[in-house]
């Protein structure tokens, strides 16, 4: 399959990422999803959506948790998972949140080892770890708080 290429996801992407999240058991709203994001999907040659991701700046009002861009979203459909997709579109979005900022962030269930495992890849560090991060709650276990610095070499390599 050739190389795919994030673009900026569009308002005719919704129903199809609407789909491909209830495939998975989630339940994504993309017209719910900020302005000012980054906001991405990955489509096969034949236009078919094979993934979207998104990241953007989020203030939680947390002790924990500070205020800064976050990578916050990326789902894959099941056919195409564990083929670098989701790196391709975490690359993407580090390379959007370097344009504005030094630091990324994220949260991620402790459970979740695929999100945790291509968050190490990237060089995510866990800073702490809670039941909640802002409004965001963690059913059935507890949430890690991960920072990646940013570098101008990272940014290179993420071109």
């Amino acid at each position: 399959m050739p190389a795919l290429q994030p673009e900026a996801m569009q308002a005719s992407d919704h129903e199809a990422i609407r789909k491909l999240s209830r495939s998975l058991g989630r339940s994504s709203e993309p017209s719910r999803f900020g302005d000012n994001e980054c906001q991405l999907v990955l489509k096969d040659p034949q236009g078919q959506l094979v993934g979207w991701a998104r990241a953007g700046w989020w203030g939680p009002s947390d002790q924990l948790a500070p205020a800064g861009y976050y990578l916050s979203g990326v789902e894959i459909s099941r056919e195409h998972q564990h083929r670098g997709f989701a790196s391709i579109l975490t690359a993407a979005r580090l390379k959007w949140v370097a344009e504005r900022d030094t630091t990324a962030w994220c949260i991620v269930n402790a459970r979740n080892t695929g999100s945790l495992a291509l968050q190490a890849s990237f060089g995510f560090k866990e800073i702490a770890r809670a039941s909640h991060f802002g409004a965001v709650s963690f059913s059935g276990g507890c949430g890690l708080l991960l920072r990646k610095e940013l570098s101008e070499d990272a940014m290179i390599l993420w071109a």
